[in-house]
């Protein structure tokens, strides 16, 4: 077993960092899968006695009902050791031990409070473990009025403003289908992580980082309706598709059921290439839309009359005669274009199908990034409990009788395949 752990760490960016996973979320499960991918040792603590969100939403492989069949899981969770371990458990108290002792790293996503309740909070960890760093991802920090509020991402959304501003401006706020804060908040930890990393290996001291999920996707609030609040004190509204700073600005129809291509022109340059890619039809030359403040009075019409050109073409084809124009255009993709069809998703391998049991050739999701030396490796993630015995035995140093003990007192869980 331990002959495994080195075979796959080798060769990676993070070979030899420990890193404790105390979360329950889709961040948590993105952060570790990071570190874990590049070459970390990740053991993710689980129960079926409290199974995180991702472990219980849809959809299931199959369309059967099991925390192990978890769509999420399998596209968002990376090649962590899953320990199962009920750490509310009475008996559970000398594995946190151990496991606070042996981690370089503690990564932990619960409402404040809950780690002093476990004797996990960074005062009590440090008496075992004086240099380790600590990551709380929380969703409004740790300390202040609302710090205590439970939460997921997708409150978080309308927190922060997403929900009010994205839409149609005639009706009320939608926001997003993806929940932002969840999948912006681990390319921001990682970093932080990495740099607390780099700041250990000059003084040999770890830290405790505080991060709010509200405040690291403030930044996704468009930055100028702040301002204009900032500046005018106006309180903006959601524009649809439309941009202050360019027109025509948003999504086309195409021929197909559903098929759309988004078209965003900035300044006069692309405008007269738009027009040439679409054969300088009459309309273009009135003087209405000479200029871009024009184009922005007669934004409607506008969107009429180009969507009159794309309508004759696929999503596809109005893309590459655009893009092959110096026009910013893109193909509005669904799930099957994503996997199926894009040739630089392809090219780069960012989803790649995986298996494990109950999980036979399901896709999972790569990085954006790719490191010339020690590129990640992907490997799907772990059952809940799968590697009890390999980390309580191997990681931490527990005899057999011990691992025992607290498997028949229930503490620790093996894994179910069912």
């Amino acid at each position: 077993m331990r002959e495994a752990i080195k075979k796959n760490a080798m060769k990676k960016a993070l070979t030899g960092l420990n890193v404790l996973d105390l979360t329950s979320s889709a961040t948590g499960m993105l952060q570790t899968k990071a570190l874990a991918e590049h070459g970390a040792t990740v053991v993710w603590v689980e129960s079926r006695a409290h199974l995180s969100l991702p472990r219980v939403s849809a959809p299931f492989s199959d369309n059967i009902v099991n925390e192990n069949r978890a769509g999420l899981v399998c596209q968002y969770g990376g090649p962590t050791y899953s320990l199962g371990l009920n750490i509310t458990h009475p008996e559970a108290s000398d594995v946190k031990r151990r496991l606070a002792a042996w981690a370089d790293i503690i990564v932990e996503g619960q409402r404040p409070g809950v780690m002093k309740n476990w004797g996990l909070d960074y005062d009590s960890v440090c008496k075992l473990n004086p240099n380790v760093i600590m990551l709380s991802v929380s969703l409004e920090g740790q300390t202040g009025p609302r710090s205590r509020a439970p939460g997921w991402g997708i409150g978080t959304k309308g927190l922060q403003g997403q929900v009010y501003f994205t839409g149609w401006p005639d009706r009320p706020g939608v926001g997003t289908p993806t929940t932002y804060p969840d999948m912006s908040t681990p390319f921001l930890s990682v970093t932080i992580l990495l740099a607390a990393l780099d700041y250990k290996r000059r003084t040999g001291k770890g830290q405790y980082i505080d991060m709010s999920q509200f405040e690291t996707s403030l930044h996704f609030i468009p930055s100028w309706q702040m301002m204009d609040y900032f500046v005018n004190g106006r309180t903006g509204k959601a524009q649809g598709n439309r941009s202050p700073y360019a027109a025509p600005h948003g999504a086309f129809r195409c021929q197909g059921d559903d098929r759309w291509c988004a078209i965003a022109v900035s300044n006069d340059k692309e405008w007269q290439a738009l027009c040439r890619v679409m054969g300088n039809p009459a309309w273009t030359r009135e003087s209405r839309f000479s200029t871009f403040m024009g184009r922005k009075e007669n934004e409607d019409e506008l969107e009429r009359m180009v969507e009159t050109w794309t309508i004759n073409l696929t999503a596809e084809e109005a893309m590459t005669r655009l893009q092959e124009a110096g026009v910013p255009a893109g193909v509005v993709q669904n799930s099957e274009d994503l996997l199926d069809k894009d040739p630089q998703i392809k090219h780069r391998r960012f989803y790649q199908k995986m298996s494990r049991p109950l999980m036979e050739n399901k896709y999972h999701t790569g990085w954006p990034f790719i490191l010339s030396e020690t590129p990640y490796v992907m490997r799907p993630s772990p059952l809940v409990g799968e590697h009890t015995e390999l980390v309580c035995r191997e990681l931490l140093g527990m005899s057999d009788s011990e691992v025992c003990k607290l498997m028949v007192a229930g503490a620790l869980e093996l894994p179910v395949l069912k």
